[in-house]
């Protein structure tokens, strides 16, 4: 697998990480430990050595798990997690440096770390990223040596823009083949600033892997049931804000164009041919899906003519709808 740079960290890091947002459990089920530690393990056999998570993963289990294994791995790793979203209510105004501070300090105790090598704003409101008060308070807990470096994870490429004006080291934004608009000034912009790009939700909740239907059924706790429409968070979080059945005529279309059912390699690929992309990270809820998801790494590089057959079923079936709301 190859390494790519981690931005002005100075870092290299596999370009395919691990999302540990279902981290051994499906989303909605109970956190089994037993498997995320199989996933850890899978990861680290495999070579990976980025791994994102956040405060609020499982109510702190999946900081706790990973915490526990790096501890017989303690320089393999770089380890992103992400803190705000505890705020209650999650509001702007609970933005504090003090606040964030607190998260920092619990993310540190789970993980059993005496410094985060990177956190983000786990998806602030908006103003957030003009809080130009919270970004010389994370300034000063970097001179602190709680975190070597911090940055913002995004639902609008608006908020990854605004973000930049501030010494940020690291921008997570939804980016995959149904959600282009990071490419055209967002990545530009990092780029220029040296600011490292994590491509989140790379597989659209699993759309992207060709293997959902129209008669697939997922769980009533699963954000892919109860969020379609953005009835709990953002909607863009959910099969990247585009409407089911719409997607499935673009998998469709994108199954043609790349001669297979299974469309997981394809997708991740195509995000790394980017390079304004530091890491991509699919997530896993069993070891299984780790090699899958490292098989991307594998691939050839797309032809122009598959990258412009990805655009014009984007522009086809997506734009409309996406392009003007993220």
């Amino acid at each position: 697998m190859e390494m790519r740079r981690f931005g002005k960290s100075g870092r290299m890091v596999t370009e395919i990480g691990l999302g540990t947002w279902q981290l051994g459990t499906r989303w909605g089920d109970p956190f089994n430990h037993e498997e995320a530690m199989k996933i850890l393990q899978a990861t680290y056999d495999s070579g990976i050595t980025l791994i994102d998570t956040a405060d609020i993963y499982n109510n702190g289990n999946s900081e706790k798990t990973i915490g526990e294994f790096i501890k017989a791995h303690p320089d393999h790793f770089y380890i992103v997690t992400k803190c705000g979203r505890g705020l209650n209510p999650h509001t702007a105004e609970g933005y504090t440096a003090e606040a964030m501070e607190k998260f920092i300090d619990g993310s540190l105790e789970r993980l059993g770390l005496e410094r985060l090598d990177m956190v983000l704003l786990h998806c602030p409101p908006s103003p957030v990223f003009r809080n130009a008060e919270l970004f010389e308070g994370l300034d000063k807990i970097v001179k602190k040596g709680k975190i070597a470096g911090y940055g913002v994870s995004i639902e609008k490429v608006s908020e990854g823009l605004d973000a930049l004006d501030f010494n940020i080291s690291a921008i997570e934004v939804i980016y995959n083949m149904f959600r282009l608009k990071p490419e055209e000034q967002l990545f530009p912009k990092a780029k220029q600033k040296d600011v490292a790009i994590l491509a989140r939700v790379p597989l659209a909740s699993g759309l992207l892997t060709g293997k959902y239907t129209k008669d697939t059924k997922f769980g009533a706790k699963d954000h892919r049931t109860y969020n379609r429409h953005g009835e709990s968070f953002d909607k863009g979080e959910t099969f990247s804000g585009v409407d089911y059945e719409t997607g499935l005529k673009a998998v469709d279309e994108l199954k043609a164009l790349f001669k297979t059912d299974d469309l997981a390699p394809y997708a991740l690929r195509w995000i790394l041919m980017n390079d304004a992309v530091s890491a991509v990270i699919p997530g896993a809820s069993r070891k299984e899906q780790i090699i899958s998801n490292i098989r991307a790494a594998e691939l050839d590089a797309l032809t122009d003519e598959q990258m412009r057959g990805v655009r014009a079923i984007y522009d086809k079936y997506i734009r409309a709808s996406v392009h003007p709301n993220w």
